[in-house]
């Protein structure tokens, strides 16, 4: 695009929740995905032999894969058959374009997206630098990735590229690590789990999902983009593979404060892994020394999903995580260069999330007040109570659990009733966010254990503007994966990173989204770039998506 600034679009435990409160509006998070014409259901516990990998889960994602300027829906599957063995068909990953009415119409079979194996989490990035969105899908056993040839059709170049992957995937993430113009990739790997030998029990002695306690864990793995769409394993000669750790979610932001890009970690029951950038290119595992790999207490927790926002309005990005019931979810507060706090029990999410497990989760500004809310799907591992609230029914009613909605308040959150959103009990595990219908607010789709799809529009009444940025490469012809934006706005700072990775097995589109209660003008955006670089492109109007471009700033 020839202008600086373009202008692209005007547009938990059943009990912990009770005396919540309750955002004022119409519908709230309006559940959309039947009427929107997704339709998706595969039981991955049909067999109901307690299959570790079906407990974990499937991510899915929201991306533009026909470059026509919407946001598309892609699922990620896997099923098995009753002697073990996987069934390429009906367990395939799905993808749903999005049509101009705002329907969305069944386009997996031209795709080539259709990927058989058993699968786990997505990641999207631009790997060959030509414009359109590639897709890397993580499997328990061989990952694979999916080269875009345009109109939404896809080639499987996995071998060709260099991928080799075999282990049992979770998360993963493109991101430019070392600053050469190609994307990297980042895969989190769980644990070495065979189903004939490794076989769960609950305390009552009945066949439950198996806890990673008693399995090693499996080094991740970093291939370095060379160019062309082509990948180079330098796991070992950067150092990530000299830790071994039962990856789940993963993000990247730069934890140390040396303006490069870093790579977080959450580990199941293990403490979490930051791996810092160096100068050469290696990387240095460093939570235990920057406070963010245990908790407050020095304890490890049961960590899946991750996610990274300014939580209380500091004008510094902090990082939250998700775990299992009887633990916490946790907040790191990052209140210097370099520096994190543990400030979970201050921030209110302390005793409220400890009777969930939470796995996807985001920081998202659902009420329009200027502030970062979190968003946490819910599920268990192990079996519970009945749940006295609507929700799923059969085998993962005593799995389910209502997915939470946090609302911020100074830093301060208390959870919130958003409809069925948060009053219907699932299994939820993978959570991907982003302005599906371009009308300014943030929409999320919600994977769960069992196999569906929940597309969730944002109906909450919003007073005030609202702007949102993408940070992108010209030379590049892509978005930046980590670009931090700055709008000034009323005498304030507002922080928002671009990103696509996060979460849980899942990938959102890398939109920095500001809710602007009120009518100050917005003063400045600036883009502090990956590498420390920082550029400022002035005032905006309101009620837009912009586009800044490295570049052409000041």
């Amino acid at each position: 695009m020839a202008l600086a600034l373009s202008t692209l679009a005007a547009c938990g435990d059943d009990a912990s929740s009770s005396g919540a409160p309750t955002v004022t509006g119409s519908v709230l998070l309006h559940e959309t995905a039947q009427a929107r014409q997704i339709r998706f259901s595969v039981d991955r516990a049909e067999v109901e032999d307690w299959f570790m990998p079906e407990s974990i889960g499937c991510g899915c994602a929201l991306f533009d894969a026909d470059a026509d300027g919407d946001l598309d829906v892609y699922a990620v599957s896997g099923w098995r058959r009753s002697d073990g063995s996987f069934d390429p068909k009906k367990g395939r990953n799905r993808l749903w374009l999005q049509q101009p009415d705002g329907m969305f119409a069944d386009a997996t079979d031209a795709s080539g997206l259709d990927d058989g194996g058993y699968g786990m989490g997505v990641a999207v990035g631009d790997i060959d630098n030509d414009g359109d969105l590639d897709v890397y899908v993580t499997n328990y056993g061989p990952d694979r990735l999916y080269r875009n040839d345009g109109g939404a059709t896809f080639t499987d170049v996995t071998e060709e590229a260099g991928i080799d992957n075999a282990a049992w995937g979770a998360s993963a993430g493109f991101c430019d690590l070392d600053g050469d113009g190609w994307l990297d990739l980042f895969v989190t790997n769980y644990v070495p789990y065979d189903p004939e030998r490794h076989v769960g029990r609950d305390s009552a002695g009945r066949p439950e999902y198996m806890g990673p306690e008693t399995l090693a864990g499996v080094p991740d793995r970093l291939y370095r983009g060379i160019g062309g769409g082509k990948f180079r394993d330098m796991s070992s000669v950067s150092g990530v593979a000299s830790k071994a750790g039962r990856g789940l979610g993963l993000a990247f932001l730069d934890l140390n404060g040396d303006d490069r890009l870093d790579v977080y970690v959450a580990n199941d029951r293990q403490a979490n892994f930051a791996w810092i950038a160096r100068e050469d290119g290696t990387f240095e595992e460093a939570a235990l020394r920057l406070r963010v790999g245990l908790n407050d207490r020095g304890a490890p927790e049961a960590s899946m999903g991750v996610a990274v926002g300014d939580a209380d309005g500091d004008g510094r990005l902090d990082l939250l995580l998700t775990h299992l019931v009887t633990e916490t979810h946790t907040l790191y507060r990052q209140v210097g260069k370099g520096k994190w706090r543990d400030v979970t029990a201050a921030s209110g999410l302390g005793a409220a999330t400890r009777n969930d497990t939470g796995w996807g989760c985001a920081f998202v500004d659902l009420d329009h007040d200027g502030d970062n809310d979190i968003v946490c799907v819910n599920g268990r591992v192990m079996r519970g109570p009945l749940g006295a609230v609507p929700g799923e029914a059969g085998f993962w009613t005593r799995y389910a659990q209502r997915d939470r909605v946090f609302l911020n308040d100074g830093g301060k959150f208390a959870s919130a009733d958003l409809a069925s959103f948060t009053t219907h009990a699932e299994s939820g595990r993978g959570l991907a966010v982003g302005d599906f219908e371009g009308d300014g607010d943030v929409d999320l789709l919600v994977s769960t254990a069992n196999g569906s799809l929940r597309l969730f529009e944002n109906q909450i009444e919003r007073g005030g503007h609202w702007l949102a940025v993408r940070a992108r490469d010209p030379g590049l012809r892509r978005d930046v994966e980590g670009a931090v934006v700055v709008v000034r706005v009323g005498g304030e700072r507002r922080v928002g990173v671009c990103a696509r990775s996060g979460s849980y097995l899942s990938s959102s589109p890398p939109v920095a989204h500001y809710s602007l209660p009120g009518e100050h003008p917005i003063e400045d955006v600036s883009v502090r770039w990956p590498g420390g670089h920082v550029e400022r492109f002035g005032p905006v109007g309101f009620d837009r998506t912009v586009l800044l471009e490295r570049g052409k700033g000041r």
